[in-house]
């Protein structure tokens, strides 16, 4: 799977270990950045993010910053965005069952890095089930036009 990854500088380590764990398992990663700890604005990359995703450049995103909230708020700014913000593994499941949703968006200060990655995984093999759940996720999208 083609999947775009960033974080700011308080997610970066996380950023890290959920590269190293994708590219192990043979996925095509663009690491979109930061590339450090040091300061940085978390909108600069989220937004980078999301558009690769609403683009189709890529088939998913994810982000990371200290609690996932900032960087969630910024995806879900950009038209074609479903950002769901995931603290455990049964979030993520929903978020892709149920709404589709294309950016996972989770905080280094709240996930630990097994859960983390546990929770890409589910959100990278989890289907969206469609039926009742498309008129609601077409909805979503009414609000911004796509």
């Amino acid at each position: 799977m083609n999947i775009a990854i960033g974080s700011d500088h308080a997610g970066f380590e996380r950023k890290q270990e959920i590269l190293k764990h994708l590219l192990s398992l043979g996925h095509e990663v663009q690491d979109l950045g930061t590339y450090s700890k040091d300061s940085m604005d978390y909108p600069d990359i989220a937004v980078e993010v999301a558009l690769k995703v609403a683009q189709n450049q890529v088939e998913r995103g994810i982000l990371i910053c200290g609690s996932g909230i900032g960087v969630s708020i910024v995806a879900n700014k950009t038209e074609g965005v479903r950002a769901a913000n995931c603290v455990n593994e049964e979030m993520a499941q929903l978020a892709r069952q149920h709404n589709d949703a294309n950016v996972l968006t989770l905080g280094e200060r709240l996930v630990d890095k097994t859960t983390a990655i546990n929770m890409v995984d589910i959100f990278l093999t989890t289907s969206f089930e469609g039926g009742r759940h498309e008129q609601r996720v077409s909805k979503i999208h009414d609000l911004t036009g796509r």
